[in-house]
């Protein structure tokens, strides 16, 4: 023992200090020590250290002057860790044994086996539930193939051995509900199914905007424009050719497949005439252009009002109308020029449409952008953006937009008027303002893949009537725009669904009952929604409530917070939606029913622009399972509701094309087609078809056959669109590159000259 430390005898109340009572339940305590010496021959009670009954007794000597008060002759559940180390006996005393406390040193006691198993599994379960946690942020940021290479292995993990085992299920609160109110989505499934990959990657930036001027231009690209879907194939495409070849890839910019104009500049003259006019009878021509080609899917201006303003104007050399009024007339001789150089039509004596834009936009420059918007404000807004979206500048089209919108709001055009010093008739066209503006922003959401402008929760305007301008004075159009009651039930009557909420039968909007008049006006509506004339009024109706539909569909399924839900609500939310549009369909009148073969109706106009937008719509809505599909091997384990929702969306792909003569012809393409956006629609069933050819079609097969034709008639069109438009030809050369470099085992880029 060691000459710094006293004797246990010299502490009598070492347990009174260390109450031995501290012992642990379970864990046997050592016998009491018996300090005895035993002489051979003798009996025990002879032998006794404290027998004093005889004289010259002799006494025991110890052995050792070290007290041994933590020997035991008994063992002990459990050593301590210093006593296991050196392999010697331990009291097995709690807190500290003997032996610890006569060297100093502390005492300690590890755990058993079954211990230390639950402890190493609660730290595993913390470090998976990690894991778990960092998984579900950076999932979204990884390329495909990353994505892919996570899936698959949570896949197969989550197979042997069901996470849902070993860590229970924690309780998500709902995060995703639609505002609309036609999607009903669910709680999140717990563990990994929140990390399955529902529409593609979720949104998330590559590139620097700020740094390079061409990416700059281009601009953030979502997940729903077509411009990323081709982005996204011809990187996957080139990643799998560079890895046969050993080479590194390069990540591409989205600026490299963006065939639109926007890196190119705007050139607004300074020495350009503010005051000019083209002659009446080529204004004439424009304007009745425009009304023609523009104004039914577009109607922004009152057409009434400001045809007998532009006649006043024409007639008398003195009128000397506003400013604003001045650029109006002259965006829409932008708008009519720019239609008729696509169709060819005879140019003389008029300015370009580059110069009538220009004109607009000096007028327009100044005091006026600081000025606050009145309603021409906002049209003027409105019409700029559509001639930049007609000349392919559409991420400055979509920046006029937005201000458009917002002059609009400053005005209150997104909620119903109440007013008393505002007539129906000029209450009608103000709300008719707010739809076009809608439209518009719909179909630059739509090509960009940025958010829409316009939401449904802050808005009450009124559905545009289906009646025509001239017609506001009647009798009917008058009861249908001045009683609210009866115009609810006659939208609810018409169209799949409004964006109003509709009084409930027998009871009108203040909770009273109905009286009998009242009930006969409900009926009178249901009767003149069965009995409407079909019009351009009428049309645009329609066209307006697909749109709600399609802005329903990037919300649901392309809406970063759509990346929350598991695959299986996406493709309840897929199948919804794509029973709405078919329902849309169904109610559409014969009038202007597409799918059935009538070329010689006074309504082709309209009926292309519903049958272009109702399949773009589809491809929208639709898109997510071929995405899905297309990136994994296992095409098959998504179930058959995906292969079918994929399959339709190729078909709806096909009849795209089907809508286009089987020979390009541009008159009838800039004459019948909503030309201001039909590039975009052929480029979008383009992507689709080349991504189904590419990743799920095998060499020699019918169906590549069928899909090659497709996708050489769309290059065709293409490249006949080329020679007046430069948009259209950036888009033919990224296609045949495309083409040239990845499908020749298609028998793709043979003999194609670029």
């Amino acid at each position: 023992m060691s000459e710094n430390f006293a004797p246990y005898s010299e502490y009598p109340n070492l347990e009174n200090e260390f109450n031995y009572d501290w012992s642990v339940p379970g864990y046997p305590q050592p016998s009491p020590v018996e300090f005895t010496e035993t002489i051979p021959g003798r009996d025990s009670r002879d032998n006794s250290l404290f027998n004093s009954d005889r004289v010259n007794a002799k006494v025991a000597i110890p052995r050792n002057a070290q007290s041994s008060s933590w020997i035991s002759s008994g063992r002990v559940s459990r050593a301590c860790e210093n006593c296991r180390e050196q392999k010697a006996k331990c009291s097995g005393h709690r807190p500290a044994c003997h032996r610890c406390l006569d060297s100093g040193v502390q005492c300690s006691y590890g755990d058993r086996k079954r211990e230390k198993m639950a402890k190493q599994l609660i730290d595993l379960t913390t470090r998976v539930e990690t894991f778990d946690a960092l998984l579900r942020d950076i999932y979204p940021k990884l390329d495909v193939s990353s994505a892919q290479q996570v899936e698959q292995t949570l896949r197969e993990l989550n197979a042997r051995t069901p996470l849902t085992q070993v860590i229970p299920p924690t309780e998500t609160p709902a995060v995703f509900t639609h505002p609309s109110g036609h999607i009903n989505h669910s709680v999140l499934s717990p563990a990994y199914a929140g990390i399955s990959i529902p529409s593609g990657t979720v949104d998330y930036t590559e590139d620097d905007f700020n740094g390079d001027e061409k990416v700059q231009a281009t601009g953030f690209v979502g997940e729903h424009s077509q411009m990323a879907w081709l982005y996204r194939l011809k990187r996957d495409l080139d990643h799998n050719s560079l890895e046969i070849t050993k080479e590194t890839p390069e990540r591409p910019s989205i600026s490299s497949v963006n065939y639109f104009q926007d890196d190119s500049e705007i050139l607004v003259l300074d020495d350009i005439d503010l005051a000019r006019r083209p002659p009446q009878q080529i204004a004439n021509r424009l304007v009745d252009t425009y009304f023609h080609v523009v104004h039914p899917t577009f109607p922004v201006i009152g057409k009434a009002i400001f045809l007998n303003q532009y006649r006043s104007f024409y007639a008398n050399p003195n009128v000397r109308p506003g400013k604003r009024w001045i650029i109006v007339l002259n965006l829409v001789f932008a708008i009519a020029t720019r239609h008729s150089f696509l169709v060819d039509q005879a140019q003389a004596n008029c300015d370009a449409h580059q110069t009538y834009f220009a004109r607009a936009w000096r007028l327009n420059t100044g005091n006026m952008l600081l000025k606050h918007p009145d309603l021409q404000q906002a049209q003027v807004e409105g019409l700029a953006a559509f001639y930049l979206l007609s000349v392919g500048q559409i991420n400055r089209s979509w920046r006029l937009i937005g201000m458009a919108i917002q002059s609009a709001a400053i005005m209150g055009l997104n909620i119903r008027s109440e007013s008393e010093n505002i007539t129906h008739c000029s209450k009608e066209l103000r709300y008719r303002v707010w739809w076009a503006l809608f439209m518009l922003d719909i179909v630059l959401c739509e090509m960009t893949g940025r958010p829409p402008g316009t939401g449904d929760i802050f808005c009450s305007t009124p559905l545009p009537v289906p009646f025509a301008e001239e017609d506001f004075w009647d009798t009917r159009a008058v009861q249908l725009i001045t009683n609210q009651r009866t115009r609810s039930a006659f939208f609810t009557s018409l169209i799949s669904h409004v964006t109003e909420a509709s009084p409930r039968e027998g009871v009108n909007t203040l909770g009273q009952q109905w009286s009998g008049n009242e009930k006969q006006e409900e009926r009178a509506s249901q009767t003149w929604a069965e009995n409407v004339t079909p019009n351009s009024s009428l049309y645009f109706l329609y066209a307006v409530d697909l749109a709600h539909l399609l802005r329903d569909a990037i919300n649901v399924l392309y809406a970063p917070r759509a990346m929350r839900q598991s695959w299986h609500e996406i493709e309840t939310a897929i199948s919804t939606l794509n029973n709405h549009a078919d329902n849309w369909l169904s109610r559409l009148p014969a009038e202007f029913d597409f799918t059935t073969a009538d070329t010689t109706h006074q309504f082709l106009h309209q009926r292309a622009s519903l049958a272009f937008r109702f399949y773009a719509t589809k491809l929208i809505i639709l898109q997510p399972c071929i995405r899905r599909l297309s990136q994994s091997s296992e095409a098959s384990s998504s179930g058959t509701v995906c292969d079918h929702m994929a399959a339709l969306c190729v078909q709806m792909a096909d009849q795209i094309l089907e809508l286009l003569p089987e020979e390009p012809d541009l008159t009838w393409l800039y004459g019948v087609a909503p030309w201001w956006c039909i590039l975009h629609n052929i480029i979008q069933s383009t992507t689709i078809l080349l991504t189904e050819l590419f990743t799920r079609t095998h060499i020699g097969t019918t169906k590549a056959v069928y899909i090659t034709k497709k996708i050489n008639k769309a290059t065709r069109w293409l490249e006949e669109m080329s020679a007046k438009d430069l948009s259209s030809q950036r888009a033919w050369l990224i296609c045949m590159d495309l083409l040239s470099r990845h499908g020749s085992k298609f028998g793709f880029g043979v003999d194609t000259e670029l």
